[in-house]
């Protein structure tokens, strides 16, 4: 048997190197894992299990929820839906002092949740908002801040595929708890950004507010009541058991559809072709790396890296709040160099089994891991929250390290609290019948 040490060395050392030259991440992984089975197996053993490894992976009938996500929430940001949702949140925070930026927050919350993208809530609403509240006197940086910030919070708040890729690889964790408790994580995380908000923008008197003509609020709400609805049909229908997860994941796609093409006409049947194109490319590209991350797992276990790694951790301290300590660092620090949908599918494996021996739910711990990586990206060095954040807000990233520093304090001090708070998240799972 190979050592781990020598192992573990070998295959971070050579995923760092390739990363640094600027290899693809997918195969940075895929190079790294197949040298380091090498340690174990001859040359032509270790690329045949390699492959076949990456391909098995594949073969689940849960992942077909992820294009289907992707699909609808594609829809959603080609289909107008952000100024719907910037509006509907100026009905919360119009007149509240910096109310861009608590709009700017809500509606990242709310985009972020029906697209299921990050990404797509820092482009789309901060794009609209952004240039607005540089027009009304705040800071670009401190604007641009408060978009990135915010943004990672619709991979928490349901539907999101990363709980799904959870479920997939701890084996069977209830999706529905995972969605009510990651509700709850998001929630916490936007409130946490809207305090930091509150304090900057009183100190700069960023006082400016919103007024509504008389009958708007009403005409507000019904434009984005429907987008809304997106949330409570699939949240809903799952927890109540009318459908599961992968069913919930096409009624997303039909029922965007009926939203863009049908109800608020922002789309036409011409534009589906190009929307299922970037669907194809983005699901291969995510597919491409859950098939990478697979390999990544054959090879720390035919090298006993998670064995090693499990009796490090434990041997640190018999403590639950030290472990938990521990395991939240390693995961920041895997965030911040991985994207969230490999780095769920390795690790969780290896970290889930020592966090049981603690006492620790599967469920709290997926909610804990999730949040744990979107903190990642929106980190240096990897982040791509950060830089698209940065250029959508078209300021330079150095420039907005200070203004985010306050937002990291509170987005970690949430992270603190539901890691040792654990109650906090599975109270409405729990309230909810579904763990």
């Amino acid at each position: 048997m190979v050592d781990p040490i020598l192992a573990a060395s070998m295959l971070v050392g050579i995923f760092v190197i390739l990363l640094a030259l600027g290899t693809p991440i997918g195969l940075c992984i895929v190079i790294a894992s197949g040298s380091t089975v090498m340690l174990v197996l001859p040359f032509d053993i270790a690329m045949f299990t390699t492959a076949q490894k990456m391909f098995s992976s594949l073969d689940s009938f849960a992942l077909l929820a992820v294009p289907f996500f992707i699909l609808s929430g594609v829809i959603m940001n080609n289909g107008g839906i952000a100024t719907r949702l910037v509006n509907f949140a100026k009905l919360f925070t119009g007149r509240v002092p910096g109310s861009l930026s608590y709009t700017n927050i809500a509606g990242n919350m709310m985009f972020g949740a029906v697209s299921g993208s990050a990404i797509a809530a820092s482009t789309s609403i901060g794009g609209v908002m952004i240039p607005m509240s540089a027009k009304e006197g705040y800071s670009r940086s401190f604007a641009s801040a408060v978009n990135i910030a915010s943004a990672p919070t619709g991979m928490l708040i349901p539907p999101t595929t990363a709980f799904i890729l959870y479920a997939l690889a701890s084996g069977g964790t209830s999706i529905a708890a995972l969605f009510a408790g990651g509700f709850v994580a998001g929630s916490l995380w936007g409130i946490g950004c809207m305090l930091v908000t509150y304090v900057v923008a009183k100190r700069r008197n960023y006082s400016n507010f919103f007024t509504l003509q008389k009958g708007m609020a009403w005409r507000v709400f019904k434009d984005a009541a429907p987008s809304l609805m997106l949330i409570v049909i699939i949240v809903g229908g799952i927890v109540q058991g009318i459908f599961t997860a992968i069913e919930a994941s096409a009624v997303a796609v039909v029922y965007t559809v009926f939203l863009t093409v049908f109800l608020y006409k922002s789309l036409s049947w011409s534009q589906l072709p190009k929307i299922l194109i970037q669907t194809f490319v983005m699901t291969g590209v995510i597919m491409f790396l859950l098939a990478t991350s697979s390999a990544m797992s054959f090879a720390m276990s035919m090298t006993g890296i998670p064995n090693a790694l499990s009796q490090m951790i434990l041997g640190i301290s018999d403590s639950p709040a030290v472990i938990m300590l521990v395991i939240t660092l390693f995961m920041l620090v895997v965030g911040a160099f991985m994207d969230i949908g490999p780095a769920i599918l390795i690790f969780t494996p290896i970290l889930l089994p020592i966090v049981q021996k603690v006492g620790v739910d599967p469920v709290h711990f997926g909610i804990l891991m999730v949040y744990n990586l979107a903190i990642g990206t929106i980190t240096p060095p990897v982040g791509s929250g950060l830089y698209v954040g940065a250029s959508v807000g078209q300021v330079k990233v150095e420039q907005l390290i200070k203004p985010l520093l306050p937002f990291y304090s509170a987005i970690i001090l949430v992270l603190i609290a539901i890691t040792y708070l654990p109650e906090l998240t599975l109270f409405l799972p729990r309230l909810l019948g579904v763990m």
